[in-house]
């Protein structure tokens, strides 16, 4: 317990619970862990944020409560906002009519605290006379004096205080946006506006806003960029919108712009002059619009990010980059491009060109990208892959969705991702991945291969992750490396489960063998993988003998999650699950006994864990769960 007159005035946004004693006496209020003990007839919160002297303090509305404290010395009952100034008398002020709720709790406390209160006064909705204390409007939320949220609205909220600097309001139908809706929020950095039917905006509604950074006007109905935005832009916003055109004044003396997004509105063509004051501009969004054509040089020296996905490209002008020499990440996917453009900068790391209509790609054209790490080429009409070494840093290559009889020769020796998956090899060779010895993640899914070399990925020596579902393959292939943590073959046409095929896998945590022709179970073959944490067995057509559940129970027991399917055999346990059914358990019960009596001697352990290995759960290459 201290006295008043060791309380120091709390730091905006400090909380105070206040707890009342019932009669006349004493109150206790904690404030930053300190507890205050004042006469109850003395409580008392200063007008001006003052000290509290030891005839001061704060004084609850009702027990229990946690108000927050403002340096402005405000606290909050049920959403309103209220101040208390001498001991026999209370200033109500509200920024809704005092609800009914409200005036119940200042009418609940003690007769010994009602006999204080000399009268409860409303102060309207711009605060107390002096004008000192802002409110925050209905349908909003006001997380401080200077952020504020807001949903179905049908205007731009008046009366904000002058502090705010985040105004987002979201859902709501304000049809226009008009200079008298900012002229007080001379602080404003953030104004996000999302989904709010607006369609147009007065002109200069932003230009006095100078230290406005980002504006944000998302899935609205304008039809133009907004004119007169103020210098000091730095983000800029417009996504599904209506805008149909762009005019070189739309962006004029925003020359700390970075980031300009457009994406989703109707714009047909790009020309230099319309980005032509953009000198600092980062990244450029215009996806998702039904652009023709676009013109260059673009003069934007420090433009990193470009995209302009899912329009109506045909040509990129050979002249587009001259000027885009720090661009680093370029998507030009879901055109109509039939060639990879030769001019691109040396600077770009990444390149992205898929659903097009590319039938060759000329590696020798590109060797100059000696920075090029991601080459996503998905989604055309490739039919060969020559020269793609000549991408020496590359680690990415994605070529899924083609028309590819064979697998690439010669890959760059880097590669650490190739995804080859929805294409039309037939053959494995360890000729195809002898350099490769940086790879980690391959994907050879939805092909037809049948012919799978032993050995064809040894030289990978650290590869993870390994998918072949659905395939032609009749066995696991052999002599796999040793690194493998997942290994996807679900929708082949396995038969067995050798020992001699997984003997090698110690670090195997994942094995699907969905939907193959799999009937039993090789108990040894499967003890042989410590790690192994999920394994996929269901869509077989399994002969469900009681070996069958004891292997099921020994996996178990080492903690391996097991999932299984439907019996195929024998006649009268057709359809029955081999992982549930209550019957066969009943029949296998004595072959379980000496199972079980293992599981009450051994405590069930998940596989060892191994420090220096671990799989990527980040990466959603499988359509199975992982803990």
């Amino acid at each position: 317990m201290v006295l008043a007159s060791q309380w120091e005035r709390p730091k905006e946004g400090q909380g105070v619970h206040v707890s009342e004693r019932t009669g006349f006496g004493w109150c206790d209020f904690a404030v930053g862990g300190a507890v205050l003990n004042l006469p109850r007839t003395d409580a008392a919160v200063t007008s001006r944020g003052r000290e509290v002297s030891e005839k001061e303090g704060a004084v609850s509305m009702r027990n229990g409560h946690v108000f927050p404290l403002t340096a402005s010395s405000c606290l909050g009952c049920g959403g309103r906002t209220h101040r208390l100034f001498l001991p026999i008398t209370i200033k109500v002020c509200t920024v809704f009519p005092l609800s009914t709720l409200c005036q119940r709790r200042i009418g609940d406390h003690s007769p010994g605290w009602l006999g204080l209160v000399d009268r409860v006064s409303a102060c309207g909705l711009r605060g107390l006379s002096d004008g000192s204390e802002p409110h925050c409007p209905g349908r909003c939320s006001c997380d401080s004096v200077q952020s504020v949220q807001c949903y179905r609205l049908t205007e731009v909220p008046s009366g904000l205080p002058s502090t705010t600097k985040k105004l987002y309001i979201s859902h709501s139908k304000i049809q226009h946006l008009q200079l008298s809706n900012f002229t007080r929020m001379l602080a404003l950095e953030d104004f996000i506006l999302l989904a709010s039917g607006t369609e147009s905006v007065e002109n200069d509604t932003f230009k006095t806003l100078s230290t406005l950074k980002t504006l944000e006007l998302w899935k609205n109905k304008l039809r133009r960029v907004p004119r007169a935005l103020p210098a000091n832009l730095e983000v800029l916003k417009l996504n599904d919108n209506l805008i149909y055109v762009l005019h070189g004044s739309d962006f004029e003396g925003l020359k700390k712009l970075k980031t300009l997004e457009l994406k989703n509105n109707l714009i047909s063509a790009v020309s230099p002059s319309m980005l032509s004051s953009l000198a600092s501009l980062q990244s450029l969004m215009l996806d998702g619009n039904t652009i023709e054509s676009v013109a260059g040089p673009l003069a934007l020296p420090h433009l990193k990010h470009m995209s302009m996905e899912n329009n109506k490209l045909r040509i990129i002008p050979a002249n587009l980059f001259t000027s885009l020499q720090s661009l680093q990440f370029l998507s030009f996917s879901g055109n109509f491009l039939t060639k990879i453009p030769v001019t691109l900068p040396k600077s770009l790391l990444s390149l992205k060109i898929e659903r097009n209509q590319l039938k060759v790609v000329r590696f020798r054209d590109m060797k100059h990208l000696e920075n090029l790490s991601h080459l996503y080429l998905s989604e055309n009409s490739l039919s060969s892959i020559e020269g793609a070494q000549l991408l020496a840093n590359l680690t990415t290559l994605e070529l899924s969705q083609n028309q590819l009889q064979a697998l690439p020769l010669r890959l760059p020796a880097r590669l650490q991702k190739l995804d080859i998956s929805n294409n039309l090899i037939q053959r494995v060779t360890a000729q195809d991945f002898q350099d490769l010895r940086d790879l980690k993640h391959l994907f050879l899914d939805n092909n037809i291969v049948s012919l799978f070399e032993a050995g064809a990925l040894q030289r990978c020596s650290q590869l993870s992750n390994l998918a072949l579902e659905q395939n032609l393959l009749l066995s696991i292939p052999l002599r796999l490396p040793g690194t493998l943590a997942r290994l996807d073959l679900k929708g082949n046409v396995i038969q067995d489960i050798a020992e001699r095929e997984l003997k090698d896998l110690k670090q195997l945590q994942v094995l699907n063998l969905r939907n193959n022709k799999i009937s039993a179970l090789d108990l040894k073959a499967l003890e042989g993988l410590p790690r192994l944490r999920h394994l996929y067995l269901d869509g077989n057509p399994w002969n469900c003998t009681c070996s069958l559940l004891r292997a099921r129970e020994v996996l178990k027991a080492k903690g391996t999650d097991v999932r299984g399917g439907q019996c195929a055999a024998p006649a009268e346990r057709q359809g029955e699950s081999w992982m549930s059914s209550k019957k066969i358990m009943r029949q296998c019960e004595p072959h379980l006994r000496l199972t079980e009596k293992s599981k009450e001697t051994k405590k069930k352990s998940k596989p060892e864990e191994h420090p220096s290995f671990r799989i990527n759960m980040d990466d959603d290459y499988y359509d199975y769960e992982i803990d």
